[in-house]
């Protein structure tokens, strides 16, 4: 199940039918306009046969935190016949991450012009021991080790 720790607010509309961030077990953070932050635990059956994150994973994990970033937590009138996805993604893979390890997710809109954005979302990787106990979100280093780096291009197009 999706869970947020956000104190008092809406989940996002976005997690209301999400199978796959469920499945993930993502936990939201924070979101604000144009940001995400968000955790899961690698599990068994989200490793690749050397033991290690399988980077389709990595992916969806920074994907989820993607569309998060782009569309609002909750839609004003004019936004309510559009959604933001994809245009385009890159990854980068830095380090591995293993299972038992909390990966977080930490995304920011760079740019947004007209029904196109540009977001870049780092990914970090650490023992649950070893997560900083009051994690500041000026500070990613206390999410462990910065594992992948992705980044998202966005389009607004029409519900239908």
């Amino acid at each position: 199940m999706v869970e947020t720790t956000l104190s008092g607010a809406a989940q996002h509309q976005i997690l209301k039918n999400d199978p796959a961030s469920e499945w993930m077990g993502l936990k939201v953070l924070k979101i604000d306009d144009g940001h995400a932050t968000v955790q899961m635990t690698l599990r068994q059956e989200m490793l690749n046969g050397f033991g290690m994150a399988h980077g389709g994973m990595i992916f969806a994990f920074a994907d989820s935190a993607f569309a998060l970033a782009c569309n609002p937590a909750v839609l004003s009138p004019s936004e309510a016949d559009t959604i933001t996805v994809a245009a385009g993604v890159d990854i980068n893979f830095l380090k591995p991450a293993y299972q038992g390890q909390v990966i977080t997710a930490v995304a920011i809109r760079r740019a947004n012009n007209g029904r196109s954005g540009l977001y870049d979302i780092q990914i970090f990787a650490a023992d649950p021991t070893e997560l900083t106990a009051s994690v500041s979100t000026k500070d990613p280093g206390s999410y462990g080790e910065l594992i992948a780096e992705f980044r998202g291009r966005s389009r607004t197009i029409s519900k239908k």
